[in-house]
């Protein structure tokens, strides 16, 4: 598990990109799409609303293994995560994490197909590249010129697991 300051580490690389990608099972395939995010703060787990009836909730019974995805390609920041989903209709959760964004999609929280996707993070990787766009070409360049040498464009780190 990754400690305090690193989770704080993780929600700083995340909470500006607020858009990431889901990657669920579909029988056998994987298939993913984008989930907003809804809370202010990160703690182990990322919450998303949903529909009840959604193919994502059937494929997210039971504690489903998930693969969640972040990235920001004008800031070279990218971020893996990979846990556990599970459903829940706990009204006062859904209510905790509500406002005027996640309304216009689900206009009533009371509504009992409105669900919460609880995605407790087990491990996952981020990168984010420290300098510019025209000194990671540099590098790249540098390196393929000197087949000895991997481009140095950023902070990469494993987390969890």
């Amino acid at each position: 598990m990754s400690s305090p300051e690193h989770k704080q580490k993780i929600w700083n690389l995340i909470k500006d990109i607020q858009v990431g990608m889901l990657v669920t099972l579909d029988e056998d395939v994987p298939r993913a799409r984008p989930m907003h995010l809804v809370q202010d703060e990160y703690d182990g787990t990322i919450w998303f609303y949903t529909r009840r009836s959604s193919e994502k909730v059937l494929e997210a019974k039971g504690d489903s293994e998930i693969c969640l995805t972040f990235s920001d390609q004008e800031e070279g920041v990218y971020v893996s995560m990979s846990g556990t989903a599970r459903i829940t209709d706990d009204q006062a959760i859904i209510d905790k994490y509500w406002n005027p964004g996640v309304a216009a999609w689900l206009p009533e929280k009371e509504d009992p197909d409105v669900v919460m996707l609880e995605i407790d993070i087990k491990m996952g990787e981020h990168w984010a590249a420290k300098e510019s766009k025209v000194f990671q070409l540099y590098e790249m360049a540098k390196a393929n010129i000197k087949s000895d040498k991997t481009p140095d464009i950023g902070e990469n780190e494993k987390f969890g697991g």
